[in-house]
Order: C-alpha cells, then structure tokens, then sequence
C-alpha cells in the first residue's frame, strides 16, 4: 500500500510526461565502419570541458581502461579486456545486485522507498561486480604527488588504492609502484576516536593500535581492506584535497586487475563528490567517451548553471542511499512513443557508470524491443543470434552503412535523452536488455549515457548531448 501511494504521489506530483518527440529526426544512417574499434587515440579534451566552468572547478581526463587512450598508452598494462559475452555476464550480477540493493533485498528491508533526500540504513554487503567497470581517471595522492590510475564509479562511496606493505598474493598486480604511505610527509592514519572513523559505518573493520579499519566487500566477493587514512588528493594542477579520506589497502581480493584502485563518486560521506562539496560546491558532471578511442571527462565543481542541459529531480532509494536516481517516463522509437503505462517505471531508474547497458521492466523492454524490430524490418537487415542477455542483433557485415530508427529515453519534470547512434546498437545489438521483473528498478547503462554531459548538483540530474 505505501508502495502504491508512492508511487500516485510520483506520478501526479511531478508531472511524468513523455517529451512530444515531433521534432526529432526519426531514423539516422551510420557507416558500419564507426562501428570498428580504432587502434588509434583522437587524444583531445573536449572543447567544452576545457574551457573554464567556474573559478573553483577541476577538469579530469575520463578514458576506457582497454582503449589507446588509457593512461600513458598502457591498455594492456589495466588488464586484459574481457570478452564481450564475459562483460555482459558479469553486466548482469552487477545489475541484480544494484536491483537487490536498491528495493533492499541485499539487507532484507523492505521494498523501495523514493524520496528527496531521505536518509536510510545502509545495506551490510556493499558492492557490485567489480570486473564491470571501464573508466579510470589519473590523480595524484600524498606529498610529494605519486599518480595514481583509478576506475571510478558512481556506484561506491569509499576511494582506496593499494599500499605498501602489500605482497602478492593477497594484493594484485598492477601498472604503477604501490602507494607507500611512509614516503608521504602529509600522509596520517585515521585514529579510531575520530569522527570519520565511526562514520564508516558499515565499512568499519574495528581497529588495531589505535588505527582505524576498513574494509568493503563487493558483490562479486571481492573484498579490500586496510587502514582508513587521510592524505592530500591532487586532481589537476593547483587543485588539491588536502586532508582526504581514503582506504590505504593491504589486502585485496577477487575480480581487481591492472589499476591502482578505485574512486568512489557516491552520494555518502565518504565519496569524492561529498568530500569535495566545500570546495567545488557540490557539483559535478561526467561525458563518458563515445568510443573506445576517444577522451572524455570529470568535472569537479562545474559547469555551474544547468543552461543547456534537459534536467529531471534527483530521487534516493531510501534502502541504499548511495545512488542516484531518476524517474523514467516514456520512451520513443523512430519519433513515436510507445504505449507503456507510467506505473510499470515507478520503482525508478539508477544512474550508473558501471553498468554496460540500459535495464528496464520486462512490459517496457518488450514494447522497446518489437518497435525497434518493426522500424529494422523494412531494411532487410539479416538477423544474427543472441549475445547473453542481447536478444536483438544483426548481421551488417555486408552493408557500408546502416539506418537505425532513432530511440529517445523520457524522465520526470520533461527532460529526455535523444540517443546517439553508440546508445542505440552495441556489437550489432540493440543495448538494452530486461530487469527481473516490472516492480525491479531501472538503471541507465554507460552506453546509453555516452558522449553525454551528465550534471549533478544535489537536487537535479542534467544531460547535455555531443558533449565529448
């Protein structure tokens, strides 16, 4: 019954309404050889995020972990890239354990809560399929500066890298020399009577002379732990963190390779983004790269104004407040809407970088997927068979170019995302595949969020199109 409410209160109070899709075009032709993986990096900082946002913002260099433009031209060196039936395997257990975390089964709460800002009890098994993320960043940690390559992830809160003493096994292998702490003149372990010791909460791990613990435990069973400590964060240039808050990990396990660690770019107080907020004000926005060859970014701190981006109200799964959502609204294909009734979205839709492709509800996938089938037909295409959880792909083999009918994906308060053609197909599949069931929440996979800015500042989530 309060799920219902909810779920009334939702629809009527924040006028979830498809956007009229008149204007957009209906269909678009691609050549088949953008679909190729390029060796080669267009190595160039989006215009857009180069410019100055603000007098307080920080721009970092956002790039896929496999591609030629991973740090320092080393894509071999972050692990070798899985394939890509082994990355829509491991898409699926992370999106079951987003699905499971959110509606509060990984805790045995009970079911999704959505409010503005409601603050909720945490679930004890925090994590994901850690082997799912592709975007690294490379930041500096400690005095004097070590560079540190790091996959982020809107879907964690606490950052961590792997320090000295560390042998392996339990550590891993990685590209650059671990952090080794005693090296660092600004470097401090957090004492267990700090504050920021009890508010790990559920990431504590007790304390041993007098420092304090930490550990996290993924979804996959990956795990790291070590001792929560504070050092001075350098993103670019003259833009420091001193003081921040990490993991320094002595012992990892499970699906980690070829990074250094990870940065948590959750909504908790442990994550960069909250322990940025006095500084760059509470607000940041990532382009994840259209291609694997090509740059995008992390902006700390801008752009300041929502101008220029289609927004929608930000919501939180009181079960798990760490992520962020959205409340879907409609869905067109070739211009047209599909009929789908507003309620079969009312669990929400999570925003996540770590995800590969868009889930949505069963009812709403299958309006989707015999739409984009029907608007394929006239083409001729030859079908090709299912890829894991991708039931709806195609043999292009002998076409110089393809037209694709367009897809634009609708939120509360009339804000859409019209997709780019790298949103719409992934390896000659339509890139959206079906949750558990229609009471399961969405989430918005990387792929469709590609070469879209994509704000957030607190109260709203923005996308801006062709923006990297």
């Amino acid at each position: 019954m309060a799920l219902l409410l909810l779920t009334l209160i939702l629809l009527s109070g924040l006028g979830f309404l498809p956007r009229h899709a008149d204007a957009a075009r209906s269909y678009v032709t691609v050549s088949t050889s953008s679909f190729a993986v390029s060796s080669t990096c267009a190595d160039e900082l989006p215009g857009r995020a180069a410019s100055p946002r603000n007098g307080t913002s920080a721009v970092l260099r956002l790039t896929h972990r496999h591609g030629p433009c991973a740090p320092a031209g080393k894509a071999s060196a972050l692990g070798s890239p899985p394939s890509f039936l082994d990355t829509l395997r491991a898409d699926q257990r992370r999106a079951e354990y987003i699905q499971r975390r959110v509606s509060g089964a990984a805790a045995a709460a009970p079911g999704m809560q959505l409010a503005g800002s409601k603050a909720a009890t945490v679930p004890a098994n925090l994590g994901f399929s850690i082997g799912t993320l592709q975007y690294v960043v490379t930041v500096s940690l400690g005095t004097p500066a070590v560079a540190q390559t790091l996959e982020v992830d809107t879907g964690s809160d606490v950052s961590w890298v792997q320090c000295k003493p560390c042998p392996s096994p339990p550590c891993y292998s990685q590209r650059d020399p671990l952090f080794d702490p005693t090296r660092s003149s600004s470097y401090s372990a957090v004492p267990c009577a700090a504050a920021s010791c009890s508010q790990l909460a559920l990431y504590s791990n007790g304390c041993s002379g007098g420092q304090c613990g930490y550990v996290v435990s993924y979804g996959d069973g990956s795990t790291t732990t070590g001792v929560y400590s504070s050092d001075t964060l350098t993103l670019t240039g003259s833009n420091a963190l001193k003081g921040f808050l990490f993991g320094c990990g002595h012992a990892q396990q499970g699906l980690f390779a070829g990074v250094d660690g990870l940065l948590g770019l959750g909504r908790q107080g442990q994550s960069l983004v909250s322990q940025a907020s006095s500084t760059y004000g509470g607000v940041f926005s990532y382009c994840l790269p259209p291609t694997q060859n090509s740059v995008g970014y992390i902006s700390l701190g801008g752009p300041s104004s929502t101008t220029g981006f289609s927004t929608t109200p930000l919501l939180t799964a009181s079960n798990d407040p760490t992520y962020y959502i959205v409340m879907l609204a409609g869905i067109s294909v070739g211009g047209q809407p599909l009929s789908i009734d507003a309620s079969v979205f009312a669990s929400g839709a999570v925003v996540d970088t770590g995800t590969v492709v868009t889930r949505l509800p069963p009812t709403a996938y299958s309006a989707l997927r015999s739409a984009f089938r029907a608007a394929m037909a006239p083409y001729g295409y030859p079908s090709a068979p299912a890829t894991g959880i991708l039931d709806t792909c195609y043999d292009f083999t002998r076409y110089g170019t393809v037209t694709l009918p367009t897809i634009s994906i609708a939120f509360g308060g009339g804000a859409a995302m019209d997709l780019g053609t790298s949103g719409i197909l992934t390896s000659g599949c339509l890139a959206f595949a079906p949750t558990g069931g229609d009471s399961q929440a969405s989430i918005l996979g990387n792929v469709q969020q590609r070469s879209f800015e994509v704000r957030f500042d607190g109260s709203t989530v923005g996308f801006m199109p062709a923006s990297c």
